[in-house]
């Protein structure tokens, strides 16, 4: 392979035509995406596609079916259930960005979990963090667990809670970090090493922070899902998920499993994802500048009780966050003095806030989880994790971080007669 070459201080014309030659002869330059840097790799793996008419944007295959060529002979798709080469594309995308040999995309973000869920037998035993995103709690508490399968819900911040809870049952622990939405840390090198020991699959729910800012295979972690709905789209313009591995074990289980519960998703929705990762990495970048910024001010703000932000230095695992993500990512959470109705006045002043669920977009959003993204939960669920009436979650988008802090001020000032 012919090594990428940087053209440093002011090219001369030789070195220019050095350069060219290859593009110029037809030659193609083979280079290998574990070679690219984070962002090239989002805006160039998988989206060749079209040599018909070398399209430079990975078309939308929206056919249900593909001719054969013979019994037994196709040209590498034959249903779009089974593959389509729109949705191949974003899968080899998505499997370079985390550093995995496989991807499945899927419909939504719960496909995903619920793909990855039927790796396991009626008795096993999966223990999870007891503040994961609600959705994720429900499908487990009053699904799967109908279904066979048993759940322990422990302080994951705790490794001997982790060890209390293993058993010979035990066959995953499934890891949220930072978790939704009280931005607590999982020490993914510790927990690894826990269910290595004691030979049990690690699954990392990476969708809060996408491998811009964290990267759980270099940690060790088995299997990765994220929903694409969030950062990885990052446009709130589509549902969807994907479910990444590094063994081709576990890729040829996964990749049975979508197949045959008819769990991928369809190619409209994966040329948006694969539209709208080619901006992660400066999107990331904007996320975390707003987020920093609104998470300084709340942290001084008089009407705010408390901050969750892993980039503030006292937040209780800052040092964790530092040692293992690349950036503090851009949600965050904080408890408004005054309660429920301080949370909800907050809410509705806000301006350039919109009151919604979902996260990762360009838009800020804001929400209550106690009534909205967590509400699937029982309230004894909910207080266990330390979500209380006042708190108050947030996905900062990519507006000016002024903007939103003078939006954000001004909604709280409305709240000092209720503290």
């Amino acid at each position: 392979m012919r090594p990428l070459l940087v053209l440093t201080g002011v090219p001369t014309a030789s070195t220019v035509r050095t350069f060219l030659t290859p593009l110029q002869t037809g030659t193609v330059m083979n280079l290998d995406p574990a070679n690219l840097r984070f962002e090239t790799r989002c805006v160039h793996v998988g989206v060749d596609k079209d040599d018909t008419f070398n399209s430079c944007i990975t078309p939308i295959y929206p056919t249900s079916t593909f001719r054969w060529d013979g019994i037994g002979k196709t040209r590498g798709f034959d249903y779009t259930r089974s593959g389509n080469p729109t949705r191949t594309a974003l899968e080899q995308n998505l499997a370079a960005l985390e550093g995995g040999i496989d991807c499945r995309a899927t419909a939504t973000g719960m496909a995903a979990i619920t793909a990855v869920l039927h790796l396991f037998q009626p008795g096993d035993q999966i223990i999870a963090g007891h503040d994961i995103y609600g959705g994720t709690y429900r499908l487990f508490a009053d699904v799967f667990s109908k279904m066979g399968l048993r759940f322990s819900f422990v302080n994951m911040q705790d490794p001997g809670a982790v060890a209390a809870a293993l058993c010979p049952q035990t066959k995953c622990i499934w890891i949220e970090t930072p978790s939704n939405p009280l931005l607590n840390l999982v020490d993914i090198v510790a927990v690894v090493a826990q269910a290595r020991t004691a030979g049990v699959l690690t699954i990392a729910d990476n969708t809060f922070m996408s491998p811009y800012c964290q990267r759980p295979f270099e940690l060790g972690v088995d299997v990765i899902v994220h929903s694409t709905t969030k950062y990885l789209n990052g446009h709130s313009d589509v549902v969807g998920g994907a479910v990444i591995t590094r063994t081709p074990e576990y890729a040829e289980r996964v990749g049975y499993i979508v197949n045959a519960l008819g769990l991928a998703c369809s190619p409209f929705d994966a040329w948006l994802v694969l539209r709208g990762v080619k901006t992660l990495g400066p999107r990331m970048e904007a996320h975390q500048r707003g987020a920093m910024a609104l998470a300084r001010m709340l942290h001084e703000h008089p009407q705010v009780q408390r901050v969750y932000y892993p980039g503030l230095p006292d937040h209780p695992q800052h040092a964790l966050a530092r040692r293992q993500m690349s950036g503090f990512g851009g949600m965050l959470s904080f408890d408004v003095r005054g309660g429920r109705a301080a949370a909800e006045r907050v809410m509705t002043r806000a301006q350039l806030f919109s009151m919604a669920e979902s996260l990762g977009g360009v838009e800020s959003l804001m929400e209550h989880p106690d009534t909205m993204s967590h509400a699937s939960m029982t309230e004894s669920a909910r207080r266990a994790a330390g979500i209380s009436e006042s708190t108050l979650r947030v996905s900062v988008g990519i507006e000016h971080p002024d903007d939103l802090a003078a939006d954000l001020n001004q909604a709280l000032a409305s709240c000092r007669e209720l503290s």
